[in-house]
């Protein structure tokens, strides 16, 4: 059997690990999604929530509520203008703004997601972490918060001048 170095490199590899579970949490949310037959992707989800959450917004705001880039945004919320779950109109007191909102037909699935889906994603995630030892959440978001203070690249040792 063949080392799994992501795993065995420690802190040097955990970008890749922390990609590699959310990646298996997102394809397993998505087979759950897939067995109800909702027709959206699971990445599709935060944005519509989102919306949900704080009303109309705009792409770039969208972007940061999510925490992508814009081009991410964009690219996410033409789709679900595609799929009809959202609406894309100029700001009432700026035209050059977009406000991008739920349709009837997203208000329909978040509705129904809040009832049917996300508790069971939810319920599945709480269970594979109930036997971890400390408060995971909470060590994800201080994980997040010190990237925003200082990125790794001041956070390592300065480069030694190499000949």
């Amino acid at each position: 059997m063949v080392e799994d170095v992501v795993r065995t490199l420690g802190f040097l590899c955990m970008g890749s690990r922390l990609r590699r579970i959310g990646e298996r949490l997102q394809a397993d949310t998505q087979q759950i999604i897939d067995e109800i037959g909702l027709g959206i992707q699971a990445g599709q989800y935060p944005f519509l929530a989102a919306i949900d959450r704080a009303g109309p917004l705009t792409v770039g705001e969208l972007a940061q509520a999510v925490g992508i880039t814009q081009p991410g945004a964009t690219r996410t919320t033409g789709q679900l203008l595609e799929l009809g779950f959202v609406d894309m109109q100029p700001a009432p007191d700026d035209q050059r703004r977009r406000l991008v909102s739920l349709t009837d037909k997203g208000q329909e699935l978040i509705d129904y997601s809040k009832i049917s889906v996300w508790p069971r994603v939810a319920a599945a995630i709480a269970d594979l972490c109930g036997d971890l030892d400390g408060p995971i959440l909470e060590q994800l978001a201080a994980i997040e918060d010190g990237l925003a203070e200082a990125p790794l690249a001041q956070r390592s040792p300065a480069k030694e001048k190499t000949r």
